[in-house]
């Protein structure tokens, strides 16, 4: 387990691959050149379908069927900012038989890796990287907790935006919170022919669910100092 420290202000390439596992409602499997869409995850995400496991090394479990499988997700913003896809995992490894979409039971699967692509490109993540890392408690409750900032408390936006630095030009047009992890909120700022996110991050990582309230009014306590000062200032 990567311990915490105050310096982290977003989570590493390992720690967004088991989220986004953990938190998908839906993936395709390619396996045997047939490709199976899975739609309901019943909340166990991705790996409540498959169980990871390292390569077998003994010579006669190799001499066995081994089915090549792919999984395929798509990390997709909650909330209806410009460019919702966020990320897209790839998850690459062997079968001992055909994959069964009908099996009652998780489906064992020998790892080769996984790729995680996003606006900063592609990376590679190691098994070891993904059992290493502890799933972020906001993970599964994130698209919720969004998508109610937004639909419910649309007055804490503005009041994020006085955190950002530098500050927003005039001509951005709206901004919306993006994603939401353990050591952070992430604001989208969308421009007449362009958009960027930035990030706010929390005092110190979150390690509880409920956490994240006091965190949040953490931020906006900040940004109303700010506010205030910046009044006084003018």
């Amino acid at each position: 387990m990567r311990p915490f420290s105050t310096r982290a202000t977003a989570p590493t390439a390992a720690e967004r691959v088991r989220s986004i596992l953990a938190a998908a409602h839906s993936m395709t499997v390619v396996s045997d050149g047939i490709h199976t869409e899975v739609r309901r995850l019943d909340g166990a995400g991705a790996m409540g379908h498959f169980h990871l496991h390292a390569p077998f090394e003994d010579t006669e479990a190799q001499t066995t069927t081994r089915v090549p499988v792919r999984l395929e997700l798509t990390d997709i913003a909650p909330t209806p900012v410009r460019d919702r896809v966020r990320a897209r995992v790839k998850v690459t490894g062997v079968l001992a038989a055909p994959y069964d979409a009908e099996a009652a039971q998780s489906t064992c699967m020998e790892f080769g890796q996984a790729v995680l692509e996003d606006a900063q490109g592609r990376t590679y993540v190691t098994l070891h990287a993904l059992e290493a890392t502890e799933l972020d408690p906001i993970a599964t409750s994130e698209a919720g907790m969004l998508t109610h900032l937004v639909d419910d408390h649309s007055e804490v936006v503005p009041l994020l935006l006085r955190l950002v630095r530098p500050h927003p030009d005039s001509g951005m047009l709206r901004a919306l919170p993006v994603a939401m992890d353990r050591y952070g909120v992430t604001l989208r700022l969308e421009y007449p022919h362009t958009h960027h996110d930035v990030r706010l991050p929390f005092k110190t990582p979150v390690t509880d669910i409920d956490q994240v309230g006091p965190q949040i009014h953490a931020l906006l306590t900040t940004a109303r100092r700010l506010s205030h000062t910046g009044h006084l200032l003018t």
